[in-house]
């Protein structure tokens, strides 16, 4: 059996296509995908990428949709106007455009027209003082509830239900990764969503092979105990899409198959 897989998305729709399309041709139109979150962001269709997650897994596609740090900061300022998240160690706020909220919101019809001018920094933390969308000045309790009403309940139900990870076949699938020698049942979401040191340097075996994005490489890189697969669409590199099989891994390109072979250490 063969199970795809595919990295974090960052508002590419036409990214996702490409990668649904190499799946398709290589699985059929009921292969089974892993999405391994970070739909949003950066990105100019972040609102599209959501809907065309949405809308397939409503079709009843076999479609597992994990949460990423992004997907939260983003579902976090809708609901509750939370502009930063404690793992962001510069302070910047989710609206900054490094972070991609604006972004985010421009794909939901609220476009700043200034960008950096209306972001503040206060007590080392940035926050919005005010800033000016679609011709209309707005305070930050103006602009949540802006982006409140913009952004669908229908999205809105399917970041909260994201799970965090999943396993399948010998693989788990996790945004960021997973606290090494800790029992997936008593992973943090914090690790989950957000880890980087203590994991991507530990050579120890998972008890399977961990699946993830989050830290943006050049290329989906395989290192026996883990698999990168964020290649870095937030910053304009193509999407990858995975075939993970017992005969093990591969990135589907227009030619068909590449095996992905484990890294020397």
């Amino acid at each position: 059996m063969t199970l795809y897989a595919i990295g974090d998305i960052h508002g590419q729709l036409g990214e996702l296509e490409r990668a649904l399309a190499l799946i398709e041709a290589d699985g059929g139109q009921d292969a089974r995908i892993v999405f391994v979150g970070d739909y949003t962001d950066r990105g100019p269709h972040s609102r599209q990428v959501i809907e065309r997650l949405v809308s397939g897994c409503e079709e009843g596609r076999p479609w597992t949709c994990l949460k990423g740090n992004h997907d939260r900061m983003f579902l976090r300022y809708v609901t509750a106007g939370i502009e930063n998240d404690d793992n962001i160690r510069s302070g910047l706020s989710w609206l900054n455009p490094r972070l991609g909220g604006a972004q985010t919101l421009a794909s939901y019809g609220l476009v700043f027209d200034e960008t950096p001018g209306f972001l503040r920094p206060k007590g080392g933390v940035e926050h919005l003082v005010e800033a000016r969308v679609n011709g209309a000045l707005a305070g930050p309790q103006q602009m949540q509830a802006r982006a409140r009403d913009a952004v669908s309940e229908r999205h809105l139900r399917f970041l909260e239900s994201c799970p965090l990870w999943h396993r399948e076949a010998g693989f788990i699938f996790v945004h960021a990764g997973i606290r090494p020698g800790t029992a997936m049942e008593e992973q943090s979401e914090e690790d989950l969503i957000w880890i980087r040191d203590g994991f991507l340097d530990d050579p120890r075996d998972h008890g399977a092979v961990v699946v993830h994005g989050h830290t943006a490489v050049e290329a989906p890189e395989h290192h026996g105990n883990r698999i990168n697969i964020d290649s870095g669409a937030g910053y304009g590199r193509p999407i990858t899409a995975a075939a993970l099989t017992p005969e093990g891994a591969f990135v589907l390109g227009a030619e068909g198959r590449a095996r992905l072979s484990p890294e020397a250490r």
